[in-house]
């Protein structure tokens, strides 16, 4: 995550959700640094987002008055102080998604929510948090995704976390509880909060009021025959098999392949998680032309590209949106965000993204989470929010895990 953000966190408590603030590590001068919203031994959590707004107006006592951001969240508007839905951890519900089943969604949870309760328990130095961690290394098997809890050894491993849960978790809440705190607010000051969420929550249905009216409003205009031949002409043999070529440029040269989507899944030309690459366009129709098993087969429309690849009419034509270019992102990502190509690092996050998913790997996800100072980079980078502060640097460490990631994704690329 970016230095110089501070965060909106929503937490599940055993007495309600409560709100607060989140400051991930931040460096100041050759210190290090991760704090909430909080003074001395206690945690403030708030009932509602205007409570909390209203308090940061009114309050310079606390442990984040100092942080480098805390002049522009005092400024934000009650809304912008909405927790968003990844930075929402509900501490009561990990016994029950520990009795459940392993499944994506269940293990991103509880890992994310795990992961903020270690940052309450270092942050405010809570000793049964700390041993609960220690106690219980095999929550370590979390990150290693859904194939780490397959089979008879996965399930054992799975029950051996919910063990731990069931046996620890209430002591850690209790510890968690026992430090949070509502302060008193200026009540003048809640009632302008909630005026503000009110007035957002109106502008949004307004909005939406005035999208739907702009429609029903809309009548279709029936193309000129012209023109409608005209973009009929203009659909590629590519676009009517809905197969895109890929080419992929790394440190050691270009490669093509090809890539289609399923239901929204990609499939590669490939088997079992590796993508077949070729250097040049014509070694990839040349190998088109011949059987080969691979995953691409199944697509029903490949058969077309193998018949236009053996009566030598196939053209590899790759346009511009499935380039993807990987030298130097790394470097500019140490350099900082002025010096980063926006564009391809939104195509590279693509690849890579891609790239996984085809091999039904998670550590891509994992690694481009926001709950990770790489993906709270990369976050800022292609989801701008004037709002938030500019990344401070160093960023040698979000450069070299992306320099991690881009080594294996290259892993998975066969040459052919």
């Amino acid at each position: 995550m970016a230095s110089g953000d501070i965060v909106p966190i929503e937490l599940g408590l055993t007495d309600g959700d409560l709100v607060t603030l989140w400051a991930p590590r931040w460096r100041d001068g050759d210190d290090e640094w991760e704090a909430f919203l909080g003074h001395e031994d206690a945690l403030y959590g708030f009932e509602s987002v205007a409570e909390l707004a209203a308090f940061i107006r009114t309050n310079s006592d606390n442990d984040l008055v100092d942080h480098p951001a805390w002049p522009v969240v005092a400024g934000l508007s009650a809304a912008e102080l909405e927790p968003e839905e990844n930075f929402t951890f509900d501490l009561v519900a990990v016994p029950e998604l520990a009795a459940g089943n392993p499944d994506a969604d269940t293990l991103a949870e509880l890992e994310d929510t795990l992961g903020m309760v270690r940052n309450i328990g270092e942050v405010c130095e809570l000793d049964t948090v700390t041993k609960f961690f220690g106690s219980h290394p095999v929550l370590g098997a979390l990150p290693g995704g859904m194939s780490t809890f397959l089979g008879r050894d996965g399930e054992e491993l799975w029950d051996q976390i919910g063990a731990a849960i069931a046996k620890d978790w209430d002591a850690v809440l209790d510890a968690i509880d026992s430090v949070v705190r509502t302060p008193e607010v200026d009540q003048a000051a809640v009632a302008v909060a909630e005026a503000e969420l009110l007035a957002a929550e109106e502008n949004v249905v307004d909005a939406d009021d005035a999208s739907e009216d702009d429609a029903d409003e809309f009548e279709p205009v029936d193309l000129d025959e012209d023109d409608e031949e005209e973009e009929d002409g203009d659909e590629s043999f590519w676009h009517e098999v809905g197969i895109d070529p890929v080419k992929i440029v790394t440190a050691d040269g270009s490669y093509f392949t090809l890539r289609c989507y399923l239901d929204d899944e990609p499939i590669f030309l490939g088997t079992d998680g590796s993508i077949s690459v070729f250097g040049s366009e014509r070694a990839l129709a040349r190998f088109l032309a011949d059987e080969h098993e691979h995953d691409l087969a199944r697509v029903s429309t490949y058969a077309d590209v193998q018949t236009a690849a053996v009566d030598g009419s196939l053209e590899i034509e790759v346009t511009d949106e499935n380039v993807y270019v990987l030298p130097g992102l790394a470097d500019d990502l140490a350099e900082g965000p002025e010096t980063v190509d926006v564009e391809q690092l939104d195509l590279a996050v693509e690849l890579f993204t891609d790239a996984a998913d085809y091999a039904e790997d998670e550590a891509v996800e994992q690694a481009l989470a926001q709950s990770t100072p790489l993906g709270w980079y990369i976050s800022y980078l292609l989801n701008p929010d004037p709002s938030r502060m500019a990344p401070n640097p160093p960023f040698a460490a979000e450069a070299q895990a992306w320099r991690e990631l881009e080594h294996a994704f290259e892993a998975r690329l066969e040459h052919r």
